[in-house]
């Protein structure tokens, strides 16, 4: 009896030993499953870093490019503003010359009339004026006449070109032949053959003209070499004069 107590008391330390290294064991394959449960964890966010740099970089790049199709479209807006003020404008200049020029044909046909008004009153001899009374009663008719043509004229912007003692201008008039035969400076109208007329600002007809070529420039010439030929003849009379002999 004895025996069996004292080896089972020998027995009891050994099976405490085994009970500890079993929990021991437990507690070291607990820690591995927790060491396992916890590494993908961090793989997961070692690798979730790359991840996040990379969404970032993908933020900016719809940022710039959201900014440039906001410049992209405000470019646009502008040049569409743009071409709606140029259309707007040319529209309003269209209507301003269609108002201001539509009847230019119409003018231009009128002008014959003004054209025989002017050679009616030419016809009538100065005399005849003077001494018929009915034929200044009808001279004066043809003048009233052409006076409120003229007046009507304008009221719709057309204006008479009658360039007689002034300035040649090609833009304006049409040169029938020049004259040296004159004493207006180079390039003076002196006569009209034509009266022109314009719209605004645009020419309706030309007028036709003569045009002075040479004139007062060579006669100031002509003063100048009879000044000096006078200087010279004075020079030569007073060498040819006798020297007065000493007395």
């Amino acid at each position: 009896m004895q025996d069996e107590t004292e080896r089972a008391e020998a027995e009891t330390p050994g099976a405490q030993t085994a009970e500890q290294s079993n929990a021991a064991k437990a507690g070291q394959a607990a820690a591995a499953d927790d060491a396992e449960r916890e590494s993908p964890a961090d793989e997961a966010e070692v690798a979730d870093e790359p991840e996040a740099a990379e969404t970032e970089e993908i933020a900016e790049a719809e940022e710039d490019e959201a900014e440039d199709d906001e410049a992209a479209l405000k470019d646009q807006l502008l040049r569409a503003l743009a071409d709606a003020e140029n259309a707007r404008r040319r529209a309003k200049k269209d209507v301003e010359d269609a108002r201001a020029y539509a009847i230019s044909r119409f003018a231009q046909d009128l002008l014959g009339v003004a054209d025989n008004l002017g050679r009616a009153l030419e016809s009538i001899p100065a005399e005849r004026r003077e001494s018929d009374d009915a034929v200044k009663a009808i001279a004066e008719g043809i003048e009233m006449t052409a006076r409120e043509f003229e007046t009507a004229l304008g009221r719709h912007g057309i204006t008479k070109i009658d360039p007689l003692g002034e300035k040649f201008d090609y833009n304006l008039h049409q040169a029938l032949f020049e004259t040296a035969e004159t004493d207006q400076p180079d390039g003076i109208v002196v006569q009209v053959f034509q009266t022109g007329y314009r719209i605004g600002d645009r020419l309706l007809r030309e007028a036709m003209v003569g045009v002075a070529k040479g004139g007062a420039a060579p006669a100031a010439a002509d003063e100048t070499d009879t000044g000096a030929e006078a200087e010279v003849e004075a020079g030569t009379e007073g060498a040819d004069a006798p020297a007065d002999e000493p007395s």
